[in-house]
């Protein structure tokens, strides 16, 4: 992997950041300063420095995708783009795979990563961690469906969702929605709110666990996330985790 690449990837710097370092000789590579930005080095076996302090690399690479519309939770397709296929370059590692499905049509935050341990934290439904959405709804809102979220529903199929908390942002002839549910069932939002007579119009996933979705990455962008964010991302409580 480039050394700029590899740098820029921890997340802490830019591109042209990362470049600078170097370029002033604050970077060394197995104890000897390293000036050439596209030096190859191999993350797991070179030392690594940046002012004389050691680079940590992780073992295994944890991201934050905000998916766009159109693009399928899986790691390949023949026929229509991955959330896989978004990532970029310098992020790409061996056997990443998104930790949690969205549909095609939905918005919003997938975690991607190699670790399956970790993913399986995350989704594991004995866990219950919570995942909030915000979802637009084909006419308004009547406010006793707050209720029935919150006994769970029956949506068919023999399944029948855990309580979810249901909060109106805004009622009107579009109302939107904020959603927090504890599972991932097929289709789970959109068959609860068929249950009592609405189309959802428009879903994205805010949150993980205590983790939002950062609001400066652009749709079809990702990122690594910071050790502080992957504790969060498995926080079951707390203001934003409801």
């Amino acid at each position: 992997m480039r050394l700029d690449r590899l740098l820029a990837g921890q997340g802490t710097q830019t591109r042209k950041e990362v470049r600078e370092l170097i370029r002033k000789g604050r970077v060394t590579v197995n104890g000897q300063p390293e000036k050439a930005a596209d030096r190859q080095v191999e993350p797991l076996t070179d030392v690594i420095e940046v002012d004389g302090v050691p680079l940590r690399v992780r073992e295994h690479v944890y991201l934050m995708l905000h998916k766009p519309q159109g693009v399928v939770s899986a790691t390949e397709d023949r026929h229509q783009p991955t959330v896989v296929d978004l990532v970029p370059p310098e992020l790409r590692r061996k056997n990443l795979f998104p930790a949690g499905r969205l549909d095609k049509d939905t918005e919003g935050f997938v975690l991607i990563t190699d670790d399956g341990a970790f993913a399986h934290r995350i989704l594991a439904p004995k866990n219950k961690l919570p995942k909030r959405y915000t979802a637009v709804l084909d006419h308004r809102l009547d406010p006793a469906v707050i209720g029935e979220f919150e006994k769970g529903v029956d949506i068919g199929g023999g399944d029948h969702t855990l309580p979810a908390e249901l909060t109106i942002l805004e009622n009107g002839e579009n109302p939107r929605v904020s959603v927090i549910i504890c599972e991932g069932m097929y289709h789970q939002i959109k068959r609860m709110f068929e249950r009592f007579g609405y189309q959802v119009i428009y879903l994205k996933r805010e949150q993980i666990g205590g983790l939002p979705l950062d609001p400066a990455l652009p749709k079809g962008a990702c990122r690594e996330l910071t050790d502080e964010e992957l504790r969060r991302l498995e926080e079951k409580e707390g203001e934003d985790a409801q």
